[in-house]
């Protein structure tokens, strides 16, 4: 059999699906909502769009100029032919063309985003590549095949290990952050994701005509697939993340010796007093709250220290969480974007050190653009009076329960 003729049966058997991998548009709506504050009429890249599901919510929910790729014509038609039946054909155009070499300009997109396609290029190729056709503070979205198991089934490893060797979540945030993403959120996608995909596809495969060539061993493919997913579903499933390019501008780290003696003076400055650096002193001197590597540090163009953040244990009820306190960004350097980069740096960190959840008591209109959001929305509250839009939390693995009741400070905050 020819490669025309099994790439012909595949896309005969795979079309007029609604869908071409695992999602849902409540999973495109989560991812979206992760991406944080888009512009009025954002530049979205749809890589590998397929029918162009994705792309027909973007231009419609977040009101996107949509630029929809993919190798597949047919797929093209059918999502000209969506977009112009709900009004949206004046928001998306297609482009046949290959994902891993794309005829775009250097900062073109603010959202690059691709569902169930990067395997085609690969996680690690699809960073790097990517990248430059994010305009300043843009995003990139991808969903990914990876363990959901430490000890993964043998027929599903030799079933992976041959089609796409997958990696733990971990092991793809890891890489992102090694490849100069910040991560605003990772979205292990709900089992009814597959349903969305594979329901179809099977009716499709008890539907198709065995006799065409070719189509025999695409049925046989697409149901050993599915059957794989129904013995292995627990080994095995699709995330997302929400990934953006670290501020150039700012080299961040974590902390060393060295800093020290900087560190003080710095956090001084910044509120104008020596009690935040009496804090950070006395969190250093306390084992139960020091977490060694989440006290990170943003350099100047000059070497110096710019900015300081912080992360210490706290409880909830028990249960251990984190809390980012104090900021610090010295008087030369306030509104620069050091600030946030430290910020950032430093919750990358919490993440892949495997602390699930965030706290903190800051300026509501500053921290959101992080992720966080009311901690009463999980029940979290401190021991003190405080406003309530002040204290927030940010979830890092949602696949922990997120624990609630009173927020347990180290004694060196004094609360």
């Amino acid at each position: 059999m020819s490669d025309n003729t099994s790439y012909d049966s595949f896309f005969a058997l795979h079309h007029g699906l609604p869908r071409q991998g695992p999602g849902s548009d409540a999973t495109t709506r989560r991812l979206l909502a992760l991406c944080g504050q888009l512009p009025e009429r954002p530049r979205v890249l749809d890589l590998g769009c397929g029918p162009g599901r994705s792309a027909l919510l973007l231009a419609a929910a977040a009101g996107a100029e949509v630029t929809a790729v993919d190798l597949h014509e047919p797929f093209l038609a059918e999502l000209r032919e969506s977009a112009a039946a709900r009004g949206l054909d004046g928001s998306i155009r297609t482009l046949r063309a290959d994902m891993g070499a794309l005829p775009f300009p250097d900062g073109s997109f603010d959202l690059v985003w691709a569902e169930s396609s990067v395997f085609v290029l690969g996680f690690d190729r699809a960073l790097a590549e990517w990248r430059r056709l994010l305009a300043p503070g843009g995003t990139l979205v991808l969903t990914e095949c990876l363990w959901t198991s430490e000890e993964p089934a043998a027929e599903a490893r030799a079933f992976w290990d041959e089609h796409y060797p997958l990696r733990s979540l971990a092991a793809n945030t890891a890489a992102a952050v090694e490849a100069g993403y910040h991560v605003l959120g990772t979205l292990l996608q709900p089992e009814n994701d597959w349903d969305e995909y594979y329901g179809p596809l099977g009716a499709h495969a008890d539907a198709a005509d065995l006799t065409r060539p070719g189509m025999a061993e695409a049925v046989a493919g697409a149901r050993a697939e599915i059957a794989l997913r129904r013995a292995h579903g627990s080994d095995f499933g699709y995330a997302g993340f929400v990934l953006r390019p670290a501020d150039p501008r700012w080299r961040t780290r974590q902390e060393t010796a060295e800093d020290v003696p900087a560190v003080r003076p710095l956090v001084a400055a910044a509120f104008g007093s020596e009690a935040e650096a009496d804090l950070v002193d006395a969190l250093r001197r306390d084992p139960g709250a020091w977490l060694p590597g989440l006290s990170y540090v943003a350099e100047a163009p000059d070497g110096s220290v710019a900015a300081h953040a912080l992360i210490t244990r706290c409880r909830v009820d028990g249960a251990p969480a984190a809390a980012l306190a104090p900021v610090s960004v010295a008087p030369a350097h306030q509104r620069t974007g050091a600030g946030q980069a430290v910020v950032r740096a430093v919750l990358d960190a919490a993440r892949l050190s495997g602390e699930p959840l965030v706290l903190v008591l800051g300026h509501p209109e500053y921290y959101p653009r992080f992720g966080f959001v009311r901690a009463s929305e999980y029940g979290i509250r401190p021991g003190f009076e405080v406003p309530e839009e002040a204290m927030m939390a940010l979830v890092l693995d949602g696949s922990v329960p997120v624990p609630s009741g009173t927020i347990a400070y180290p004694a060196a905050f004094g609360v």
